[in-house]
């Protein structure tokens, strides 16, 4: 197995960023920790480490929009890695948004690109 330098980060979770295969649009940042790491090589699925339910997370486990992977990429330092991902379903944003960074800034402001995909209050009730 590839280990990954968890003990860098004080509270062992890593920076993963979640990119479209097809595309290479950036999806999402989130989190892993080894459980999430270990189950994400051992299913092809996209595994995470939740900060706010402090748990371990099958992206798309309640909206459908699961992340298969295609390949996986681990920095210089062995404290990051980017998930090529296929997104099934659409939409990475628990918004409903393809991706996370749909919001652009223009100036003071911020300006929102496209729309959503799905309506997050009937996927999440």
């Amino acid at each position: 197995m590839i280990n990954l330098n968890f003990d860098k980060a004080k509270d062992g979770l890593l920076p993963a960023i979640a990119v479209d295969a097809r595309d290479g649009q950036v999806l999402m940042l989130a989190y892993i920790n080894r459980q999430a790491w270990e189950k994400t090589l051992a299913t092809q699925k996209a595994h995470y480490w939740s900060r706010s339910r402090q748990q371990l997370w099958l992206k798309g486990e309640t909206s459908g929009n699961v992340q298969l992977i295609k390949d996986i990429y681990v920095d210089c330092d062995t404290d990051a890695v980017i998930y090529k991902v296929k997104q099934l379903g659409g939409a990475a944003c628990h918004t409903g948004h393809r991706s996370c960074f749909y919001r652009r800034v223009a100036g003071d402001k911020l300006e929102t690109e496209g729309e959503p995909l799905f309506d997050p209050k009937k996927v999440y009730k």
